[in-house]
């Protein structure tokens, strides 16, 4: 067995490209049983008459064929549910995740670079790492705002190939702002796109913008709205970039099942938002309650969490009393300097919150 390992760890010492061996696979935690706080899930289910029809939708379904490729019935529900141009293009992912990869592939080259703020979503650096592209962080400040001359000093001489804004920023909830963001598209040479997966969450809507910027694409997502099982993700652009962004898709990446539960969950899109302005409304009201903690410090948000940062040295004590309570959040203390003591909290139903501030009260 030792010698078969050593033959092994030759193979994969020789073959795996050396920065693929070196960081490590995206975690996910168990969470069964648990309260989980920690994935900016929605935390509410449908209700029973359209779990009904939905089910009797799936019986009806036939997997012994492929999916459509391009998956129309789907583009034409979001089209009518966002009000998207004709002259604008879509693009469908597996989730944002691919979406992500599938643009920094059709900008990837010798010497090319993808920008982010730091920290934001991780995606953008892991992307960046997968395909041998230089990933530059651009520091947020003590708010967790953009210092905009800093910034658009660094693509000038970053000159990046593309640069991921998520709005609103994850994991801080915080806008940026319509004027950074303009001074951002107008010096960028590369593209911009404007990760919108919370944009439920706010008054935040920049499809508007792609009429002005040949260099912007906006992104978005279901799985925040209560779809987080159907790994659903939407790129809108000008036709040239999705033309160019689609020849590397994976033929059949959206399935049967998933282009059938979408364009029936946007039939009946009026319970999402529903639940989504619930869960607007909890994110106040569990601000609030966490703000009366002392220890702790509360940022303001506009997605469907919350970062708070604790008193010195306590983050990781919080985090684990919490799991053992059964309650799950998110640490992000040794993620990033910049949230030194930091915990992201998911905003849930009521009954959830209150459990969670129950369990705060007897941890703090």
């Amino acid at each position: 067995m030792t010698d078969f390992r050593d033959r092994l760890d030759t193979h994969l010492d020789r073959w795996v490209n050396k920065t693929i061996r070196d960081i490590g696979a995206y975690s996910v935690p168990d969470s069964t049983g648990m309260v989980k706080l920690d994935a900016m899930e929605n935390p509410f289910v449908w209700p029973e008459t359209m779990q009904k029809a939905w089910s009797e939708l799936m019986a009806d379904a036939h997997v012994n064929r492929y999916p459509h490729p391009d998956a129309p019935e789907v583009k034409d529900s979001i089209r009518r549910l966002f009000n998207v141009p004709d002259d604008i293009d879509i693009l469908l992912g597996n989730g944002s995740d691919e979406l992500i990869q599938l643009i920094a592939l059709v900008v990837n080259g010798s010497g090319r670079k993808i920008m982010a703020p730091e920290p934001s979503f991780v995606m953008y650096e892991m992307v960046a790492k997968f395909l041998g592209m230089t990933y530059v962080g651009m520091p947020l400040n003590r708010d967790f705002d953009l210092d905009l001359e800093a910034t658009l000093r660094a693509i000038e001489v970053e000159d990046p190939a593309v640069i991921f804004l998520a709005q609103p920023n994850n994991p801080t909830g915080n806008l940026w702002g319509d004027e950074k963001l303009r001074r951002i598209l107008e010096r960028a040479n590369g593209l911009v796109v404007i990760d919108e997966a919370y944009t439920a969450f706010t008054d935040a809507d920049y499809l508007a913008w792609l009429d002005e910027f040949p260099n912007l694409l906006i992104m978005r997502t279901f799985s925040k709205v209560g779809l987080a099982g159907l790994r659903l993700g939407m790129l809108f652009g000008h036709p040239a970039w999705i033309e160019q962004i689609n020849k590397l898709r994976l033929p059949y990446n959206i399935n049967a099942l998933t282009q059938l539960t979408a364009v029936f969950a946007m039939d009946h899109y009026p319970v999402l938002m529903n639940q989504t302005q619930e869960l607007v409304r909890q994110r106040q009201q569990l601000s609030q309650s966490l703000a009366a903690f002392q220890s702790l410090t509360v940022y303001p948000s506009q997605a469907n969490f919350i970062l708070v940062r604790t008193a010195e040295g306590q983050a990781v004590d919080i985090h684990q009393k919490l799991k053992d309570a059964g309650i799950l959040v998110k640490k992000l203390h040794g993620g990033h300097p910049s949230l030194h003591d930091c915990l992201r909290i998911n905003v849930s139903s009521s009954d959830e919150n209150a459990l969670l501030i129950a369990a705060l009260q007897q941890i703090l």
